[in-house]
């Protein structure tokens, strides 16, 4: 590639995901960690291990972490930097803020100039991609920094221990798509460029709703003939939606669609699937997410995705089903015998 890789990577967010991509790219690299807990990252420095998330990996000696988010910014600032932020969707808008505000009265070269979100999902309330909510935040700043998502099939427990995993880039920059992937591409961790960002984060956020249906699937023990059917059709609901909202139908069949739907629907490391196991079991949504211990973004998707699958007139029943389930005006037996009431139609 001809482009320098950035030399000074940051990520933002010491959760599972952060520490574990951290963790990744640290077996290249130097990478510096904030987490907004002062003493949860004292206690990291200190015992070099995130016991609240990953508490079997080690942080490896490249890794350095902090609490001081001026000081996090300013690693990741100027042209050969890089900025992860590794924060659910929650907390993005939050995130991208807090670099407008350190990067509003910098001079260019000073400024954080190359950013890409790792989260999946939508924005509560706004019912925003990923990309949009950054694109409101920087509107109107003169010299934003280049913006792209980075997704695909990836447990954090997996790729904290360094073990393959392929990714997606997404970015409308060619020349953020070249730097990001020659920063993070390595010998374990394998990145695969696209300007289709609206295609990359569709998938990345729906997959999460059809993860919950697998899940509940198999806690019924309905066997693997329903799993495949319910990962198929879903891949065509993911499809249908994604393409409405201006993504390329050729996405939904790479890491960020097909693959990313496969390991969430059916890895046992799946926070989404544990949620679909639980409720086929009978238990309580409030209290399954009580003590899931992390987020599970499909719980809140679902009710989105729906909306704009309504709003586009795109058939999704799966997803329909799964948000009546997690609003309580289902039984997993009636979404079930809902589903297999349907009238045929061609494939």
């Amino acid at each position: 590639m001809s482009s320098q890789p950035p030399r000074s990577l940051t990520v933002l967010g010491a959760g599972a995901w952060g520490t574990g991509i951290a963790c990744q790219i640290a077996a290249h690299q130097a990478v510096l960690l904030w987490g907004r807990d002062t003493a949860q990252m004292q206690r990291l420095q200190a015992e070099r291990v995130n016991a609240a998330y990953l508490p079997d990996v080690p942080l490896p000696p490249t890794l350095t972490v902090t609490a001081d988010l001026d000081a996090a910014l300013r690693h990741a600032a100027g042209p050969h930097g890089l900025l992860l932020l590794a924060v659910p969707v929650s907390g993005l808008r939050a995130a991208a803020q807090a670099v407008r505000i350190f990067n509003a009265d910098k001079p260019q070269g000073a400024r954080v100039q190359q950013l890409v979100w790792l989260c999946k999902g939508f924005e509560q309330g706004s019912g925003l991609l990923p990309h949009a909510v950054i694109d409101a935040v920087f509107a109107g700043m003169d010299g934003p920094p280049a913006t792209g998502a980075l997704s695909g099939p990836s447990f954090a427990l997996e790729v904290a221990r360094g073990l393959p995993v392929a990714l997606t880039l997404a970015s409308t920059d060619a020349a953020l798509r070249q730097s990001a992937v020659a920063a993070l591409h390595h010998g374990a961790m394998r990145i695969y460029a696209t300007p289709d960002v609206v295609g990359v984060e569709v998938g990345g956020a729906v997959k999460n709703v059809l993860a919950i249906a697998t899940g509940v699937s198999d806690g019924m023990g309905l066997g693997n003939n329903a799993r495949a059917a319910l990962i198929t059709r879903g891949l065509a609901e993911l499809s249908r939606l994604g393409v409405a909202l201006g993504g390329q139908v050729d996405t939904f069949m790479g890491l960020s669609g097909l693959g990313d739907l496969v390991l969430t629907a059916t890895g046992d490391l799946s926070r989404n699937r544990r949620v679909g196991l639980a409720l086929a079991q009978g238990q309580r949504l409030d209290h399954i997410v009580a003590t899931l211990g992390h987020v599970a973004e499909g719980v809140h998707t679902a009710q989105t995705a729906l909306q704009l699958a309504r709003a586009h007139r795109v058939s999704m029943p799966i997803t329909e089903a799964v948000s009546r389930l997690l609003d309580g005006k289902l039984t997993p037996q009636a979404a079930l015998s809902g589903l297999l009431q349907r009238q045929p139609r061609g494939e």
